[in-house]
């Protein structure tokens, strides 16, 4: 038999064991954190910050891993941004400074320095950290994007204009670049004076061509930009005048929309009245979509509902878009898409349009809406245009399209229309 004494040891050995295993599965981890590259646990802490949204464990790892190489910047830089955030300002810029002492050429701590600071409405001394980021990386995309964001928000926009041409020049493909010169330019732009020309032809459906002129004037505005603008017409062998003026409101950083109206006394040259409404927002990845409406006004008021979807990539940009009219017994559709291709700046591209139906926007022949039940009306068009900016005040515009249209039960016409325009901004 086994004695008592025999028992009770074994019982003692069991217990250490016990304690013992507890005691390494609890250690191991630990040591095995420990145990980790720089690099690993930068992966790690990566996937607590973005992954788990774990910021606290996010940082005490990031600090481990600078332990173990405190000349790692990138390291040093993701702590900063840990920091950032985590709404902790004044532990990220500790960092950051001490990110651009050890490494002063780095470029990614200028970045997400310059972020920081832009973040908490500092922008000038956003603009001093990324100044000194473009003196050791003068090409650098995202340093010049960002200084161009900074300078925007300063509202110094002929500054920030400057800077996108530079980053344009360096990366035509750029995207958000694209994008932001296009805000900025609708910005910037106090005074715009525009004065166009139309004229427009007809192989069978009329035998005088048409003609339409116009002169405009934009002020930007805190609230947005309005535009007043006055057209003449000669259609039909008649004369007629028509007032216009749109506004842009801006609503927030996504939103903005477009408000129009148009008055005429010459009924049939062009409508009585014309209203149009659309609000936009700005998308993720650079997309922008629209929803709204337009009426025009003959004996009768046609209301047509429109929607669109545009996107930049690289040198391009792609604008889809639907008009819907609706009547008492089917709803009328007409779809258009244009591109355009960039050749330099905004306001520099080559411009290609494919669709069927009328635009309500199309002051060349919207008239077309009062010459007989729209919903019937079959065509096909296609246009061409090449924008230029000269010394970037000055601007012209050349266009040309052509449609084929059915303006009578299987009868088909043509219609070839020539444009020019010339704008001057100050």
């Amino acid at each position: 038999m086994v004695s008592t004494f025999t028992k009770t040891k074994f019982k003692i050995s069991f217990a250490y064991s016990i304690i013992f295993f507890l005691f390494f599965i609890g250690i191991n981890p630990i040591n095995a954190q420990e145990n980790l590259s720089a690099d690993e646990m930068l992966i790690k802490a990566r996937k607590l910050a973005f992954d788990d949204k774990n910021y606290l464990a996010a940082i005490a790892l990031t600090k481990k891993a600078l332990l173990k190489s405190p000349d790692y910047t990138d390291v040093e830089i993701f702590l900063g941004r840990l920091y950032t955030f985590s709404g902790k300002a004044d532990s990220a810029r500790v960092t950051f400074i001490e990110a651009m002492r050890k490494n002063p050429s780095y470029e990614d701590t200028y970045l997400a320095y310059g972020n920081l600071e832009n973040w908490n409405n500092q922008s000038i001394k956003a603009l001093e950290i990324v100044d000194k980021g473009l003196d050791y990386h003068s090409k650098s995309e995202s340093l010049l994007i960002l200084k161009a964001k900074i300078l925007k928000s300063l509202n110094r926009y002929p500054e920030a204009n400057l800077v996108l041409v530079q980053t344009l020049k360096f990366y035509p493909k750029s995207t958000e670049a694209r994008s932001l010169s296009q805000s900025v330019a609708y910005s910037s732009a106090k005074n715009t004076i525009n004065v166009g020309y139309n004229q427009t032809n007809f192989d069978k459906q009329f035998d005088d061509p048409w003609h339409l002129g116009s002169i405009s004037y934009g002020r930007q505005t805190k609230l947005g930009s309005i535009i007043a603008r006055y057209n003449y017409a000669n259609r039909f062998k008649k004369n007629g005048s028509q007032f216009e003026v749109d506004l842009y409101p801006k609503i927030s950083q996504i939103f903005y929309a477009y408000l129009s109206g148009g008055y005429s006394n010459t009924i049939g040259v062009f409508p009585e009245y014309r209203t149009g409404f659309s609000l936009y927002g700005k998308l993720p990845k650079s997309f922008e979509a629209e929803i709204g409406f337009r009426t025009l006004s003959f004996d009768e008021t046609t209301v047509i509902y429109t929607a669109s979807v545009g996107k930049y990539y690289k040198n391009y940009w792609f604008n889809l878009r639907t008009y819907l009219t609706p009547s008492s017994n089917s709803i009328s559709q007409s779809f258009s898409l244009h591109v355009r291709y960039y050749t330099g700046g905004q306001d520099d591209y080559l411009s290609f349009g494919i669709g069927t139906g009328i635009s309500p926007d199309n002051q060349r022949n919207n008239i077309q809406f009062d010459l007989r039940n729209p919903y019937k009306l079959k065509s096909n068009n296609v246009s061409f245009g090449y924008n230029k900016s000269i010394k970037q005040t000055n601007l012209i515009s050349l266009n040309f399209s052509y449609e084929n249209q059915e303006y009578l039960p299987q009868t088909r016409g043509n219609q070839f229309a020539i444009g020019l325009g010339l704008s001057k901004i100050f």
